[in-house]
This record gives C-alpha cells, sequence and structure tokens, in this order.
C-alpha cells in the first residue's frame, strides 16, 4: 500500500524538483553562516570568517537572554502575532458568511474583489495609506472620531494604541484571501441541508449555527493548526515600515530587533544568534502544528 501511494505520489515530488533546487542554493548553502551565532565574525575576513573567526559558543545567547528588553521583545512579537492569529481566523470566517448570504452574484463578486484587493499591496504601500488615513491632523479616520468624541488617537504614535493598530491593519490587508478559502468552503455543504431547516423553521441564523459553521469546522481548525507555525512571526515589513521611536516599547519584535542588530549595528554574531533563536523555535511549532492538523483535520501535504 505503502509503495502504490510512493508511485502515484511520484509525479507531485517531481513537479517539486524545480523549487526544491532554488530553496538548496538560496536557503540551505546561505545556512552556513549559522556558524555566526557561536563565533565572534570578523566581516574582514570575507568567507573563511566562518571558519577562522574566534569560537564563543553560547555566548551571544547569554547576552541576548540577560538584556532588559529581551522579556518585552518576546511579549511584544507572541502578544501581536496571537492576537493576529485569532482575529485572523474570525474575520474571514464572519465575512465569508455574510458574503455567501448574499443574493446579488454581481454584488457578491464585487465585494470579494474588494476586501481582496489589499492582499496584492506591499507594506510599503499599505504603510503610507495607514499613514494618511490615521494621521491625527487630516487623516479621514480621525476626523470621524473627532466628529464623535470631541478629540483624535494618534494610532501610529501611542504605544498603548499602536499594537492593536498593527493588528487591525494586517487583518485589514489579509483577510479578503482567507475569506476565498471559507467561502469555498460554504460552498462544499450540501444544499439538501439548507433545505431540510427551512421545511424545519430554521432561519439564517439557526441555518448558520447548525449547518454553516459545522461544515467550515474542518477548514477553521486545519487553518487555525497551522497558523501556529507563526507564532513568532509578528509581521516584519508591517512593523518596520509603521514602527517609530515613540512606540517601540510596544512595537518592537524579534524580527525588527534581528534588522537593526545586524544592517543597522553591524553585529552579525549577535544578529545570527537571536535569528537562530526564532528559527529553532519557529521549526518546533510548525512540526507541531502539522502534527495536530494530522491528528485533528486528517491534514498531509501528499
Amino acid at each position: 500500500m505503502t509503495h502504490r501511494r510512493s508511485i502515484r505520489n511520484l509525479p507531485y515530488h517531481i513537479m517539486l524538483l524545480p523549487a526544491m533546487v532554488i530553496v538548496l542554493i538560496y536557503c540551505y548553502v546561505p545556512m552556513i553562516g549559522v556558524l555566526m551565532a557561536f563565533e565572534d565574525y570578523k566581516p574582514g575576513k570575507g568567507f573563511m570568517g566562518f571558519f577562522t573567526s574566534p569560537w564563543v559558543g553560547f555566548k551571544h545567547y547569554m547576552y541576548f537572554f540577560n538584556l532588559d528588553a529581551t522579556g518585552q521583545i518576546l511579549f511584544n512579537t507572541v502578544y501581536i502575532s496571537l492576537m493576529k492569529m485569532v482575529l485572523g481566523i474570525i474575520v474571514p470566517v464572519f465575512v465569508a458568511i455574510l458574503l455567501n448570504e448574499l443574493k446579488s452574484v454581481w454584488f457578491k463578486r464585487t465585494m470579494q474583489t474588494f476586501v481582496y484587493l489589499p492582499n496584492f499591496m506591499s507594506w510599503v504601500v499599505l504603510a503610507g495609506i495607514m499613514v494618511d488615513i490615521l494621521s491625527p491632523s487630516d487623516g479621514i479616520v480621525n476626523r470621524v472620531i473627532k466628529a464623535m468624541t470631541g478629540h483624535t488617537v494618534p494610532f501610529l504614535m501611542n504605544s498603548a494604541v499602536f499594537p492593536y493598530t498593527l493588528v487591525g491593519s494586517d487583518v485589514w490587508q489579509r483577510f479578503g484571501f482567507l475569506t476565498i478559502v471559507y467561502i469555498a468552503a460554504i460552498t462544499g455543504i450540501d444544499p439538501t441541508l439548507y433545505e431540510a431547516a427551512k421545511i424545519d423553521g430554521a432561519g439564517y441564523i439557526k441555518q448558520m449555527w447548525h449547518i454553516t459553521l459545522p461544515g467550515m469546522m474542518s477548514i477553521i481548525v486545519l487553518m487555525s493548526l497551522l497558523s501556529l507555525g507563526n507564532l513568532l512571526n509578528a509581521g516584519f515589513e508591517q512593523v518596520l515600515n509603521l514602527i517609530n521611536p515613540a512606540v517601540q516599547s510596544t512595537g518592537e519584535i524579534i524580527d525588527t530587533y534581528v534588522y537593526k542588530l545586524g544592517i543597522l549595528d553591524a553585529r552579525y554574531s549577535l544578529a545570527t544568534a537571536v535569528g537562530l533563536f526564532k528559527s529553532v523555535v519557529s521549526v518546533i511549532l510548525i512540526s507541531l502544528s502539522y502534527w495536530l492538523a494530522y491528528r485533528f483535520a486528517d491534514y498531509r501535504i501528499f
């Protein structure tokens, strides 16, 4: 049985071969740089510096975990990421159910296109849009808030509000794509179940609660489990383009901290150590998420 499955899956593995070669060249070969995490790397020595720089073992890890800012950075990363994961499930499911109830096919497709558009934009563009619409002086959001409350909210300058601004803008960018995934799950539900529910007198709310949501549950569980591997990925591009010194205490995450250490401060060994720590934890979480997905959602790659 296993031999037959291997033969049946052979074309898929052949299709993966070009991508695997690219990953090998551009991802695995550069992993020799991981050596920097355990040595005082000397950039002036070039490639041979990987092998001739002084070996220091876990010195950089001890330094990182003894920093006063480390705990806050880890908390920020996990906190922001968890909020993105939770709302990244709730909002698309809610919108998918609403779109599914629309009777006009033209209007439904128009709304799908409208909510999907931000997914095609980079955070360089979206960050500029966020700065404009959230501006305390002339941003459209603060104009509405001021008209209702008499004051404005500095979304990008208030450290208490900034994490929620990150989460809200991230959900705005990504929920359109996930909505399409859940709409596809809804279309797979047997229509006769809705007909039987209508005959029994069930309204839209009861149909949603007893038919739509249970029919989507396998996809919801699967997407939730797979997102577990991104627990330490709080959104590098987004945070890098929106963060500023006023909100650094609550907005700094592991990825931006590594960027500052490695690129701005040229502390390559320390940056590599912190990045390797994040990678190891992420590999463990991804492996756990795939095991849970297989265990509870019967998901496998092939």
